[in-house]
C-alpha cells in the first residue's frame, strides 16, 4: 500500500496551492481520511479529515486551516485532496495524507507514512 501525496512547491504568501495524494494497493472508499503536516520543529498534525462517500463526505478543520483549507475525496480515483487557499509562511511544512482512524482511542495507522510534499511559503 503506498499513499502518494504531490502537488506541493513554492508559493508566495497569499496563494493557492492543490494537494492530491493517490493511493494505490487499497482502495480508500470506507475510509475516513486525513490531510496531515510536519515540520522539522514539530510533531506531525492533524489540519482537515473527510468521512467516507456512505457518511457525506463531512469534512473538519483543524488549527489555522479553519477557513482557509477545503479537504475532498474522489473514490473513483482513489484520491483525497486538499485545497489551500491564502498561504502563510507559517503553513511552510511537508503534508502528508493517511487515515484519520480511531483504535482504542488512540489515532492508528493501517497504512505506511508516504513522503509526502513539501509546501514553502515565501514572504
Amino acid at each position: 500500500v503506498q499513499l502518494q501525496a504531490s502537488g506541493g512547491g513554492l508559493v508566495q504568501a497569499g496563494e493557492s496551492v492543490r494537494l492530491s495524494c493517490r493511493a494505490s494497493g487499497t482502495s480508500l472508499r470506507g475510509l475516513h481520511m486525513g490531510w496531515y503536516r510536519q515540520t522539522p520543529a514539530s510533531d506531525r498534525e492533524l489540519i482537515a479529515t473527510i468521512s467516507p462517500t456512505g457518511r457525506g463526505h463531512t469534512t473538519e478543520y483543524y488549527g489555522s486551516a479553519k477557513g482557509r483549507f477545503t479537504i475532498s475525496r474522489d473514490d473513483a480515483s482513489n484520491t483525497v485532496d486538499l485545497q489551500m487557499n491564502d498561504l502563510k509562511p507559517e503553513d511552510t511544512a511537508v503534508y502528508f495524507c493517511n487515515t484519520d482512524v480511531y483504535l482504542n482511542g488512540a489515532p492508528y495507522f493501517p497504512y505506511p507514512w508516504g513522503q509526502g510534499t513539501q509546501v514553502t511559503v515565501s514572504s
